[in-house]
């Protein structure tokens, strides 16, 4: 029997893919890390273009325009703070395999089994 035969399956092994998975994690990790440098001064002048268009139309000028630029500096910083919390997560699942510890899986589906097994864990309380 060949490799050609209609239902073979065409992928390599399971094992062969795991390093170029592990590649393309990576170089996706440094990308989104890489964008923190752009979306930091955008999400400032979203923020601070928004506030000035909202002074002009309300004639509130300063007000709008800080209060909105602080907006776009705190949405700038939650940024920053999500997307290296995310990167070091993605380095530290890395490493687990390699140096022997235990992988854990990721967060959305560990959300999913809380809900699962949460409703079976509770007792209800009828309130007598």
């Amino acid at each position: 029997m060949t490799d050609d035969t209609p239902g073979a399956d065409p992928r390599p092994p399971a094992g062969a893919r795991s390093g170029h998975g592990r590649q393309f994690r990576s170089a996706g990790t440094w990308l989104n890390v890489s964008i923190v440098g752009i979306q930091f001064p955008v999400a400032i002048a979203i923020g601070y273009f928004f506030g000035r268009f909202l002074d002009r139309h309300l004639g509130t000028w300063p007000w709008l325009t800080i209060v909105f630029s602080v907006f776009g500096i705190a949405a700038g910083f939650v940024n920053l703070f999500r997307i290296t919390a995310q990167a070091a997560r993605s380095e530290e699942d890395q490493l687990r395999p390699e140096l022997g510890l235990k992988v854990y899986p990721p967060d959305d589906e560990e959300g999913e089994d809380e809900d699962k097994d949460g409703d079976t864990k509770r007792g209800h309380d009828d309130g007598g």
